[in-house]
């Protein structure tokens, strides 16, 4: 047991004996007698006798009689001190808050303490903690099940925590009962693509072809899937094809808008594609991470929808504005090729 897992036993441990110690502290206390415990008891036998006799009265020249003798046993009631606390009563709402607080405990211990730990993570650990909390159940399930499904539940949890060796066997397991599965095979393609930056030893041509032709096949058979296309756009430009994987990789922008793992390598084979044009150059060097890799918008707005004129613009690049860091160096050839570029993706609109 780890050193954190101790401590959070510990301090439920504590919990749960401060818990009891404050609901049992009622029962260890002694109930003090009642001296008018009689009077009390033959007085409220009365009133609730005398209750009866007027909701069932039949002959109402009764009634005056029985709501005075009724009237007069409430006076009584009101005239006694107040009865000490019964000691039953106490019992049961002590044993009621035991009980409750054993199991606000037991919840706690599953759920409070699990979701404390993982606050501190962000989103992506705490998505890579829980992958692997969940890796032996689903391995068991999948090995004793032996269905396709339980096998790719397995295979994405272990790729999801980065347990690479598990997601191979069990995407592996997965493509023996359905060789046409798209995420078995994309994954399993780029796990074989990457072996070397996990194992720290390169890749082989043939191992390299074959990475290769498991990612094409899988988005070939799942081409709307915007994994599909972000794993071939990464494969062809490792390739060297570069004009293909900003295709893929643009394609992957599409399908999944808000989706950002693309962005820095859309901008290198921007900037590798467009030496050429100096607009593009310069944008896919300093705009394209905040503004989107075709100005259509990123963390930053939509340039394609501004209405800014060239000379604001200008300003706003050279200056900054707001959260828009300022490019006071720019060359004025650039910068001008730049401002180009702008107001013709201005023209052509979102």
């Amino acid at each position: 047991m780890t050193g954190a897992a101790l401590l959070n036993v510990l301090l439920l441990a504590l919990v749960a004996l401060a818990c009891v110690w404050l609901v049992t502290e009622p029962l260890r206390a002694r109930t003090p007698d009642d001296p008018d415990e009689a009077e009390r008891a033959r007085l409220g036998a009365e009133r609730d006798r005398l209750y009866a006799e007027l909701a069932a009265l039949s002959d109402e020249s009764r009634r005056p009689d029985l709501e005075r003798r009724a009237a007069l046993a409430l006076r009584g009631l009101d005239a006694l001190p107040p009865a000490p606390q019964g000691r039953s009563g106490t019992r049961t709402l002590a044993l009621g808050l035991l009980g409750g607080a054993a199991l606000l405990t037991a919840v706690g211990a599953v759920t409070f303490v699990p979701r404390w730990q993982l606050a501190s993570l962000s989103a992506n650990e705490a998505e890579n903690v829980q992958a692997v909390l969940k890796l032996p159940g689903l391995k068991a399930q999948a090995e004793r099940s032996g269905t396709k499904e339980a096998y790719l539940a397995w295979g994405k949890a272990a790729f999801d925590s980065n347990t690479f060796d598990q997601a191979v066997t069990a995407y592996g397991n997965a493509l023996k009962l359905d060789p046409r599965q798209p995420e078995a095979l994309r994954r399993l393609g780029i796990l074989l693509l990457t072996r070397g930056e996990q194992t720290g030893q390169a890749i082989s041509a043939e191992d390299a072809q074959r990475a290769a032709l498991l990612i094409r096949t899988g988005a070939q058979l799942a081409p709307q899937e915007p994994e599909s296309q972000l794993l071939l756009g990464f494969a062809l430009a490792r390739f060297g094809e570069d004009q293909a994987a900003l295709a893929a990789l643009e394609r992957y922008r599409t399908l999944d808008p808000k989706g950002r793992d693309a962005d820095d390598l859309i901008t290198a084979l921007r900037a590798r594609l467009n030496t050429s044009d100096p607009g593009l150059r310069v944008y896919a060097a300093s705009c394209a991470s905040c503004h989107g890799p075709g100005g259509g918008g990123g963390t930053g707005p939509s340039l394609r929808a501004s209405t800014l004129t060239r000379a604001a613009l200008a300003q706003v690049i050279t200056q900054g504005k707001g959260a828009m860091p300022a490019y006071p160096d720019l060359k004025p050839a650039d910068l001008d090729a730049l401002l180009t570029l702008l107001e013709g993706w201005q023209q052509e609109g979102r």
